[in-house]
């Protein structure tokens, strides 16, 4: 049995060669790997249900993605700008998320995640940041992937949070690579971090009794060479780390009970 905590990360389901196929991109379980961790892809269906996450995890990602929450899951028409869409992941992820918070996993939300967490607790999305007034555009400048992923904007960190405490510098720079983002924050959400514009960057599950975060930007780009993305990164492994253990003791338990 690994020794490592097994993190489920969510996949996209895209079309390759011809097939339908469950996909996540390579930096994403390499972040995980970076940190000491194990991950495992989990596969999305349109039919997804809470039952399908399995109760074996100690902590699931909820990556970024080319495509966006289907804007009809929180109430709005479609706008010309948003043209992707993922309808299998959709319903996993809205399936999942309550389910990871009922069984007490370590959650972690990047990009299109941190939109999906906000969705499923009854949130709404800007479609089209860019079209917004008064908001910055947030999309990914052309170029090479280093400049695209380069820190692009000022973070202001709100003091006292759930991010604060794992990075005690009050503000950072990170990178942008998104269209979507929160027009309104869900119900039981809170606001751990804003852009310059003051477009909510990074939240936490209010009432979660364990590490429960979201953030915009991508983390999982080079983390140890950004002092905030590490600490995302070591906060997140620390949790499945102590969720891995627990279980650990709980099976050792029921052994001695049974003996």
């Amino acid at each position: 049995m690994s020794t490592r905590p097994l993190v489920g990360v969510i996949a996209c389901r895209r079309e390759v060669e011809g097939h339908p196929a469950h996909m996540v991109t390579d930096k994403y379980l390499a972040a995980l790997r970076e940190f000491g961790l194990a991950p495992v892809i989990l596969p999305v269906w349109e039919d997804a249900v809470a039952g399908d996450l399995p109760d074996h995890l100690d902590g699931l990602l909820l990556t970024g993605s080319y495509t966006n929450v289907e804007p009809h899951r929180y109430g709005a028409e479609r706008v010309p700008e948003n043209t992707r869409d993922d309808a299998h992941r959709d319903a996993a992820a809205l399936a999942w998320i309550p389910a990871a918070l009922d069984l007490g996993l370590p959650l972690l939300g990047i990009c299109r995640g941190f939109q999906e967490i906000n969705v499923a607790f009854g949130g709404t999305l800007h479609q089209a940041v860019q079209t917004v007034p008064g908001l910055m555009d947030h999309r990914e400048p052309e170029g090479p992937r280093e400049t695209q992923y380069a820190p692009s904007h000022d973070l202001a960190i709100v003091p006292a949070g759930r991010l604060a405490a794992l990075h005690t510098e009050p503000a950072a720079r990170v990178n942008s690579l998104h269209q979507q983002g929160i027009a309104e924050l869900g119900p039981g959400l809170v606001a751990e971090a804003h852009a310059p514009d003051g477009l909510i960057e990074a939240i936490s599950v209010r009432d979660a009794a364990g590490f429960a975060l979201a953030v915009q930007w991508h983390p999982e780009w080079r983390p140890r060479e950004h002092p905030l993305y590490r600490a995302l990164f070591e906060g997140f492994a620390a949790a499945c780390r102590e969720r891995h253990a627990a279980r650990a003791a709980a099976r050792q338990g029921d052994r001695h009970a049974d003996a």
